[in-house]
C-alpha cells in the first residue's frame, strides 16, 4: 500500500499542463487533505469544497472582486467590469447591463443561430473526421456574437484570435505575457470604435441597447460599455465555444449518453447541467480577502487574493453523490458551471440555449461520433479548461 505525500511534497500547480488536461486527481487531494492550501505557483490561497466556495460567492464583503476575478487579472480591469466589482456599484452595472440583454430577446436568436448550425454541419457531410473547435463550436460562437452585436463581419478571425489569447496564460511566466495583453488592448480599442460608430448609427442590437439602456435616469458610461463589450465579445467567442466544446467531448467519450439524447433530444437540457457540473469549462476564479478570516485552521489576511475552484466544487461528493460520475438522470441543482453569488454568470441562460440548439442539429446531423485516438492541446489558462482542438471521427 502506498502512503499519500506530506504537504510538503504536495503541489497544486494551475499552470501546468498536465493540470490543464486533468486537474481532478489534485482537486480530490485537496478536497479531502488540504481544504484551504497556499499555493506557491499562484501566490495566492485555494478554496476546493463545495460549501467554503458557495460560502465565499455569496459573501462579496469578506471576498471582494473588486481586485479583479481572474486568477491573473488582465490590466486595468479589475475594479471596472461587471465581474471585477463589487455591490452597490456591482448592482447598477449588473441591473443596466440585464436591461439591455433582455431587450434583445433571446428568443430571436433561436432560428439565426439554428440556421448558421445547420450550415456549419453541411460543411462536414462528407468528412469522415473533423476538428470540433475550428469546424464547429468556433465559428458557430463566432456567428452568435457577431450577430448579436451587428459587428462588421471583417476581421472575424482577427477577433477570434484576440479573443482567445485573452482566456490565455503563460505557464512559463506563470501570468498573463505581453502578447495576451496586448490582445486585451487591442480587443479594448475595437470595442471603443464601436461604441463611437454605433453612437452615431443606432441600431436593433445588443451594443445599441447597451448604450441606451436606463433605470431612474442612470446609464451606462461609454468606459463602462466599452469594458462591458470588450468582455463579452471575450467570453462569448472563446468562453462559449470552451463551453460547446466540453460538452461535445463529453458526449464524444461517452456513447451511452450520446446515443440516449439521440433517441430522445428532450434529455438534452438535462445533459448540459450535468456536463456543466461534470467538466465545466470555467474550473477557476479568484476573489480578495477584506476580513482576517479562519478557516480549516489557518489564517487568511486582508489583502490575500483566494482561488475558488468550481471544477472541484462541481466534483465534490459532499454535495453530490458519485461526484466522479456523469449521470444523465442526476439533475444537479446548484452546481458552479456558471459561478454563483452575486457573481453568477449573466449569459447563462444565452449560454444554454446555444449549446441546447447546437446538441440538437449536431446529434440529428451526426448520431454517431468519437473522441479520435491521440492526445489533445488543452488550452493554456489559469481560468478555463477546455481543448484548443478536438478530433472527431464520424460514424
Amino acid at each position: 500500500m502506498g502512503t499519500k505525500p506530506l504537504l510538503a511534497e504536495f503541489r497544486f500547480d494551475p499552470y501546468s499542463p498536465a493540470n490543464d488536461a486533468d486537474p481532478f486527481p489534485a482537486y480530490e487531494r485537496l478536497r479531502e487533505d488540504f481544504p484551504l492550501f497556499w499555493c506557491e505557483e499562484a501566490g495566492m490561497w485555494v478554496l476546493s469544497r463545495y460549501h467554503d466556495i458557495l460560502a465565499a460567492l455569496q459573501d462579496w464583503r469578506t471576498y471582494s472582486s473588486a481586485q479583479g476575478n481572474l486568477v491573473d487579472e488582465l490590466p486595468g480591469r479589475a475594479g471596472a467590469t461587471l465581474g471585477s466589482t463589487d455591490p452597490p456599484r456591482h448592482d447598477r452595472l449588473r441591473a443596466l447591463i440585464q436591461k439591455a440583454m433582455l431587450k434583445s430577446a433571446l428568443e430571436h436568436t433561436i432560428e439565426p443561430l439554428r440556421l448558421a448550425t445547420r450550415g456549419h454541419l453541411e460543411r462536414l457531410r462528407d468528412q469522415r473526421r473533423f476538428d470540433f473547435v475550428a469546424d464547429f463550436s468556433s465559428p458557430l460562437t463566432i456567428d452568435l456574437i457577431f450577430a448579436l452585436f451587428d459587428l462588421p463581419p471583417n476581421g472575424r478571425q482577427t477577433v477570434r484570435d484576440k479573443a482567445v489569447l485573452m482566456t490565455q496564460t503563460d505557464p512559463e511566466l506563470r501570468t498573463k505575457n505581453a502578447d495576451q495583453i496586448a490582445a486585451y488592448r487591442w480587443m479594448s480599442f475595437y470595442a471603443q470604435g464601436l461604441v463611437e460608430e454605433r453612437k452615431r448609427n443606432p441600431g436593433d442590437d445588443l451594443l445599441s441597447n447597451f448604450i441606451t439602456a436606463e433605470i431612474d435616469g442612470e446609464s451606462l458610461r461609454d468606459d463602462e460599455v466599452r469594458l462591458t463589450v470588450t468582455t463579452l465579445i471575450m467570453a462569448g467567442i472563446e468562453s462559449l465555444s470552451g463551453f460547446l466544446t466540453m460538452f461535445g467531448y463529453n458526449l464524444g467519450a461517452m456513447p451511452d449518453v450520446r446515443r440516449a439524447l439521440v433517441a430522445d433530444s428532450a434529455l438534452i437540457p438535462d445533459a448540459i447541467e450535468e456536463s456543466l457540473r461534470f467538466n465545466t469549462s470555467a474550473q477557476r476564479f479568484r476573489r480578495c480577502v477584506q476580513v482576517e478570516t479562519e478557516l480549516h485552521g489557518k489564517v487568511m489576511k486582508p489583502g490575500d487574493f483566494v482561488m475558488l475552484c468550481y471544477g472541484s466544487a462541481n466534483r465534490d461528493p459532499r454535495k453530490f453523490d458519485d461526484a466522479d460520475s456523469y449521470r444523465l438522470e442526476r439533475r444537479p441543482k446548484g452546481h458552479l458551471g456558471f459561478g454563483g453569488g452575486v457573481h453568477s454568470c449573466l449569459g447563462a441562460n444565452l449560454a444554454r440555449l446555444a449549446c441546447k440548439v447546437a446538441a440538437e442539429e449536431l446529434l440529428a446531423a451526426v448520431p454517431e461520433f468519437a473522441v479520435a485516438p491521440g492526445p489533445i492541446s488543452w488550452l493554456p489558462s489559469s481560468n478555463f479548461r477546455s481543448p484548443q482542438a478536438l478530433m472527431i471521427d464520424i460514424g
